[in-house]
């Protein structure tokens, strides 16, 4: 049986921030930060995570609901937003926070003007019935008119396959040094890049370690974006970075802005329900 792509994530919660914070760091936030101005309604964050994106759009008074499957990923965020409650000031929100499958989004149908998959969220989507499922949901929570914004990381299929690789060294929190030994494969034939990821801690004369895989999908931007034109989706732009320069397939991001109609989609009031924290 094949793994599923949320499968690794609890075990990365630790060292999310830590990793990202010397590798992506904050680029994207402004960018999703200038979309969500714009939004007239709640928006849904897929993947929400640490809270790494959600956590400054809420602080910029956007009214945010995050999700995610990983319960460590979310506790995290959990503690953040304790200590924003007991700060908030200004215009800023506190996110609401629910555990849950992007594939079967436990939210009525059109309750959110806007949707984010930041940072290739999508391609941990490992098949195209998962990602088939996930962009029905998004059409269905959606408002007629609401606006889905996606980014995908396209340089992952072209990593060269290597073996235990030291990526990064560095302090963390709790005088914990942190070492990153890395090894990649590609699964060519069904597109996927598997990431094995070896954590050193080292406190003191204690040493630990913690190992997991983390496997994402790729697929061309065509394909993309014929599947969200089958959902009803109108792509609104194609982006090629974080700042905004115009899209082509060597860019260092894809991002897709797409458009449901105004005229909505026909159902019931599709699922209820699903655990909402904050």
């Amino acid at each position: 049986m094949h793994r599923q792509g949320w499968q690794g994530w609890d075990a990365y919660a630790p060292f999310y921030d830590w990793e990202n914070a010397r590798t992506l760091g904050r680029a994207d936030v402004p960018f999703w930060r200038r979309v969500t101005s714009q939004a007239r309604g709640p928006v849904l964050e897929l993947g929400s995570g640490t809270g790494r994106v959600t956590l400054p759009l809420a602080r910029s008074g956007v009214r945010i609901v995050g999700i995610d499957r990983s319960a460590p990923m979310l506790e995290r965020t959990l503690r953040r937003v304790r200590a924003m409650r007991r700060q908030r000031r200004g215009r800023a929100r506190v996110p609401r926070l629910t555990r849950g499958d992007i594939r079967a989004l436990p939210f009525g149908s059109h309750i959110f003007s806007m949707t984010l998959a930041p940072y290739g969220i999508l391609q941990s989507l490992l098949s195209d019935r998962a990602l088939g499922s996930t962009l029905d949901e998004v059409a269905r929570v959606l408002r007629p008119g609401g606006l889905f914004g996606m980014d995908l990381v396209p340089d992952v299929p072209r990593w060269g396959e290597y073996q235990d690789k030291v990526q990064m060294r560095g302090r963390a929190a709790g005088g914990v040094h942190l070492t990153l030994i890395e090894s990649v494969r590609q699964d060519r034939r069904r597109r996927l890049t598997i990431f094995t990821q070896r954590y050193v801690a080292r406190r003191g004369g204690t040493v630990t370690e913690q190992a997991f895989d983390l496997r994402f999908r790729t697929l061309p931007i065509r394909h993309m974006i014929r599947r969200l034109e089958r959902r009803g989706f109108t792509i609104e732009a194609l982006i090629g970075d974080y700042r905004g320069r115009p899209f082509d397939q060597r860019a260092e991001a894809w991002i897709i802005l797409a458009r449901t109609s105004t005229a909505g989609r026909k159902g019931g009031t599709g699922r209820k329900g699903g655990k909402v924290t904050q």
